[in-house]
């Protein structure tokens, strides 16, 4: 089972969702409990920084944000 990531309308919460691909249902928001929820674009890295490519333990990413030898998935910057 994947997991998706998804974004509340009403409330902005981001949050992720464990979920069977043959499942339709729309998952409620575990902070407003709003149906108003959309799957939202994620982002994932094999083995390196997402935003420069370089190997996390050599460079910072591009975007300056690192948490002791691991990079950001992705943050936006």
């Amino acid at each position: 089972m994947p997991i998706y990531e998804y974004g509340c309308s009403d409330c902005g919460n981001k949050f992720e969702k464990l979920v069977k691909i043959s499942d339709t249902n729309v998952p409620e928001c575990p902070r407003c409990d709003s149906s108003n929820v959309h799957k939202a674009f994620s982002t994932f890295g094999i083995g390196g920084c997402p935003n420069t490519g370089a190997k996390a333990e050599s460079k910072k990413p591009s975007c300056g944000y690192a948490s002791g030898n691991s990079c950001c998935a992705g943050c936006g910057a």
